[in-house]
């Protein structure tokens, strides 16, 4: 990615990121939509009420994978085949073993997190299967993430993609198989998750092993290299924190949900993956300008590095115009696909219409964080984290102030928390702009 238009650059490498992120997401979005058709508002809700507690526990695997990624783009951008081979390896110890205890770490205080969060008393029950579940399931997701990760730092974006595609299908067959005809309830929602999961993780990283010559590692290259390991980590861990203090954030907003009731939960849930979905090619982009600002910095490249951004924010800014009004028209059309309660829809579409009008600063974000991260300065993602953590944690109380707001809280808050972190990720890209003009060395 050193050498061409930037735009076309990322419009291929993206593509295929932006096809699997969607696929991806129909894991979540095949289990609400079932649950929600079949099972009906409580068990959406149920599910709903797992994701920020879910999203806690993985982030912590995601930031580590990501941060192997960034050490693998950048030896590849230098040319230096010895030292990807050794950080693929290296990733895979720290991604593998960091999954594995987050998961039996989630198991075990999945109860206490749920009652802490004031999770309603009717759907508790399910919730804890559901979330128990997915807990069993973060090695699998562990997997598919370092595998899709590696081939994505040498350059291979279309393999995850096609093990993603595939797993996406089963799990739609699964659930439907496990919900409607066997009647399993939440729990075979989860199981056909976790099936679906564990061969996306499998057949990716099985094929990149006897496909990719990077992954033919001699016996010399599967040894501990504490350089790599100590590099990925200093780069992984803030995006880990980063993402968990989004979670933690998410988390607290989930309570304020949970306060207004079930028919609040399963509306918010509907909103919430919709939200995601809409959100997928800012975080393709985001991806995309990760490994491009990589090879590129680690090529020396600094003039490609901004003028990606540059292109990826046009392409970001048409995205979200085209989103907010698809979300204005069809808003409560998009609801109504989870659930058939016309209480639960009514507030969906109207939440849509008020959050799709900050879509610009989500994509911003996504932007400008994926450069910085794919320059090192991954250091602002631990930042940002804080940042959204306090945002979501504070707005909630200020806005409970102003009369009439009441549940629509939940909404304003989440919009008024990308504006302010796309502000603080703009500020911060332009700082390093400037030191990078100026020849000032900015730490990671």
């Amino acid at each position: 990615m050193s050498r061409g238009r930037p735009l076309r650059l990322l419009a291929a490498f993206a593509l295929p990121l932006l096809i699997g992120n969607l696929f991806q997401q129909a894991y979540n979005l095949a289990d609400s939509i079932i649950v929600g058709r079949f099972l009906g508002a409580g068990a959406l809700a149920a599910v709903g009420a797992t994701g920020s507690i879910s999203f806690l526990f993985f982030s912590v695997c995601n930031g580590i994978s990501g941060g192997g990624g960034i050490v693998t783009a950048q030896y590849f951008g230098a040319g230096d085949a010895h030292k990807v081979r050794r950080a693929i390896v290296n990733s895979a110890y720290i991604t593998l073993s960091t999954s594995v205890a987050m998961g039996a770490l989630a198991f075990a205080l999945t109860p206490t997190a749920l009652r802490l969060m004031g999770t309603p008393a009717d759907i508790l029950p399910d919730a804890v299967t559901y979330m128990r579940m997915m807990c069993l399931s973060v090695p699998m997701i562990g997997v598919y993430n370092y595998a899709a990760s590696m081939l994505r730092a040498l350059g291979d974006s279309r393999t995850p993609l096609f093990f993603l595609i595939v797993a996406c299908l089963i799990n739609v067959g699964l659930d439907l198989l496990c919900v409607r005809t066997l009647g399993m309830g939440v729990f075979g929602a989860a199981l056909a998750t976790m099936l679906a999961q564990l061969l996306a993780g499998a057949g990716c990283l099985f094929f990149a092993v006897r496909t990719n010559p990077y992954f033919a590692l001699s016996r010399s290259q599967m040894g501990i290299d504490w350089e790599i390991i100590r590099h990925a980590v200093r780069l992984g861990l803030p995006l880990a924190l980063q993402w968990s203090m989004i979670a933690v954030s998410t988390t607290a907003l989930q309570t304020v949900v949970n306060r207004f009731g079930t028919t609040a939960v399963a509306a918010f849930t509907a909103t919430n993956r919709i939200d995601q979905l809409t959100q997928q090619p800012f975080g393709s982009l985001g991806m995309a300008l990760s490994t491009y600002a990589g090879q590129n910095y680690g090529a020396g490249r600094v003039d490609r590095v901004r003028a990606g951004l540059r292109d990826g924010m046009l392409a970001m800014a048409a995205f979200s115009g085209v989103m907010l009004v698809v979300m204005q028209l069809f808003g409560g059309s998009f609801a109504a696909a989870f659930v058939e309660d016309a209480e639960v829809v009514a507030l969906g579409g109207r939440a849509l219409r008020l959050t799709s009008c900050f879509y610009i600063f989500l994509g911003t974000i996504y932007a400008t964080r994926g450069t910085l991260n794919g320059v090192g300065d991954t250091l602002f993602s631990l930042i940002n984290g804080v940042i959204e953590m306090l945002c979501r944690i504070l707005l909630p109380m200020g806005l409970m102030l102003i009369d009439g707001v009441g549940v629509w809280v939940i909404w304003w808050t989440a919009g008024l928390t990308w504006a302010v972190s796309a502000a603080a990720c703009t500020l911060r890209y332009l700082s390093w702009r400037a030191a990078k003009a100026r020849g000032v060395p900015q730490a990671a």
